[in-house]
């Protein structure tokens, strides 16, 4: 039986897959076997690590106008401050309101003082 020729499709799918782990140290760039493993295991850290850096980025929103809150008044929780926000239609979102605790602390005083009120 003659020898046959094999087609380059096998060989196009394996340089793509290498392409994607070119950066991996050892082996994991360098045999196929492990090269798919790794192609796969690194898509699905991808796949669960945005959903949890969404959740990440909210904790510290949510620390950072806790903090700037209670160095106003020690006595108004974060809760409160988001409840009432939220009774007088002012509410933006926890992001913005993190960037003006962080840059101007002053407008987030006078949010917080006009709510008491």
């Amino acid at each position: 039986m003659t020898r046959t020729r094999r087609g380059y499709i096998a060989r196009r799918r394996r340089t793509k897959i290498r392409l994607f782990t070119s950066s991996f140290r050892g082996a994991h760039s360098r045999l196929t076997r492990t090269i798919t493993q790794q192609k796969i295991r690194a898509l699905v850290s991808t796949h669960r690590d945005r959903d949890r850096q969404k959740r990440d980025f909210r904790r510290l929103w949510i620390t950072r106008i806790n903090a700037v809150i209670h160095e106003n008044g020690a006595s108004y929780s974060y809760s409160r401050f988001i409840h009432d926000l939220y009774k007088r239609q002012l509410l933006r979102n926890r992001k913005r309101l993190a960037q003006i605790a962080i840059s101007n602390r002053n407008c987030l005083y006078m949010i917080s003082n006009e709510i008491i009120k």
